[in-house]
């Protein structure tokens, strides 16, 4: 893979150890499909989607990729490509219809099948408990805003736990929750669509009693349980040197990158947040949320610049990245400096093993297979490139990583971004499902074979 005007380099040669984990990642509600069979009912995104002008060109994940009927397949490709690991999440309302209550056999024999199959394949399950599929059915009762919902949540995680828990040692409880929580109920870009500061702040502390309890669950259910929970962690720079930008950005940086790992794993919530939940915190509920974790897993992409806006419900929004620097086609900045400093950042104030569970490179065009069937995509192969060689550093630096998961494995349902955007390794034909590994999947193959890749 290495270009002639660039030597190639091995894994070992980037400094990654023998044993490293190479892992790809995806989540329910962008694969999955199969919206409305086998008893699964609505989430909050498949009502968020149904909202005038909520997605890009008023996308679902109805049937995204079909990977609730072509799974078999996707493990196949994976176990051809290498990948030792494959980060899934389990959909609440396909097992829980209702959020409680009654469970959904159809839905539990799906995670069944999917996981036996990884294992045939020799690929290791690592199970996500949450990746924002709330049920609809409990929002409509007061979703998280209810105090209730932490104890919905270790019921379901229970529930999980018992069904695979002899098979899935490797459990996170929730992802980004930052992203989640801030954009569906600050902001409303997200689901369920809520902007009100005072639903946002009961919900962050809600959100984090739900993990805390589901990491006891997990615990108490699973021998031999290996728990973290997954942060979306990007360095936020104020767009300015003005006080008001700088100000806005350190509380901007709090929301994002403060409040649920300095809960969960220091018991704490920073300093400029810890007056407005205050009032949501009941006497024992930090060491509730602090519960012990085995691994921190780390969602990143990019820096993000912050800026003071006063029509925002906090006062902040985010900011341009400076003139010249290098972004991807959905405007995100490329810096793997950032990611090689935020993995040396967290080892050294969690103490935990980094596991990177998201890293990849969003593109808006069509990457069309060409005369031969090939997908090319060099420029996420270059930040692959460039960040692989970042982790590298970091871990020569003294950071303790011990596996990468590529984001996504296919080309799925992008959120907001619907299927205009595409992350994928592997190149999904909407029309047809049909799958086409990429140049950036060949990239991991020849890695993780051990082969010089440029």
């Amino acid at each position: 893979m290495a270009t002639p005007d660039e030597p190639g380099r091995t894994a070992a040669d980037l400094g990654i150890p023998d044993g490293f984990l190479w892992g790809a990642s995806t989540s329910a509600y962008q694969v999955e499909g199969a919206a409305n069979e086998d008893g699964r009912r609505p989430g909050v995104w498949d009502t968020f989607c149904r909202m005038k002008d909520r997605i890009d060109r008023g996308d679902t994940g109805d049937v995204a990729c079909d990977h609730y009927h072509r799974y078999a397949g996707d493990v196949a490709l994976m176990k051809g490509l290498g990948f030792g690991a494959y980060r899934f999440s389990i959909a609440w309302p396909r097992v829980l219809p209702n959020g409680r209550g009654a469970v959904n056999e159809a839905g539990l024999d799906f995670y069944d099948r999917l996981i036996d199959r990884l294992l045939e394949a020799g690929i290791e399950p690592w199970a996500c408990l949450f990746h924002w599929d709330f049920p609809q059915a409990l929002h409509d009762l007061g979703g998280w805003s209810r105090r209730d919902s932490a104890g919905w949540f270790a019921d379901y995680a229970a529930l999980c736990a018992r069904r695979y828990g002899d098979r899935v040692k490797r459990w996170a409880t929730m992802n980004e929750f930052s992203v989640f929580t801030l954009f569906g109920y600050c902001w409303g870009w997200g689901a369920p669509g809520i902007s009100d500061p005072a639903h946002h702040l009961r919900v962050i502390h809600h959100v984090n009693l739900a993990h805390g309890a589901g990491v006891d669950a997990l615990r108490a259910l699973v021998p031999g349980a290996s728990i973290g929970a997954i942060h979306s962690v990007q360095p936020l720079r104020p767009e300015s040197e003005r006080p008001e930008d700088v100000e806005a950005t350190a509380l901007f940086d709090e929301f994002w990158n403060g409040c649920f790992p300095e809960s969960q794993l220091r018991a704490h919530y920073p300093p400029r947040l810890a007056a407005l939940i205050e009032p949501y915190v009941e006497a024992g509920d930090m060491v509730r949320i602090a519960r012990p974790l085995d691994w921190f897993g780390l969602n990143h992409y990019a820096p993000m610049y912050g800026k003071a806006d006063p029509a925002e419900p906090r006062g902040f929004t985010f900011g341009s990245p400076p003139d010249g620097m290098a972004r991807t086609d959905i405007g995100w900045p490329v810096d793997p400096g950032a990611f090689r400093d935020t993995l040396l950042h967290l080892t050294r104030r969690y103490r935990l093993p980094v596991y990177v569970t998201e890293n990849g490179f969003g593109t808006k065009e069509a990457e069309t297979p060409d005369a031969e069937g090939r997908v090319h995509d060099p420029r996420r192969v270059a930040y692959f490139r460039a960040c692989v060689a970042a982790m590298g550093e970091a871990l020569r630096a003294g950071a303790d990583v011990r596996g990468y998961f590529a984001w996504s494995l296919l080309d799925n349902f992008e959120w907001g971004g619907g299927y205009g955007t595409r992350f994928g390794i592997v190149h999904v034909d909407y029309a047809t499902q049909e799958r086409r590994p990429k140049d950036s999947a060949r990239w991991f193959a020849a890695l993780m074979a051990g082969e010089a890749v440029g």
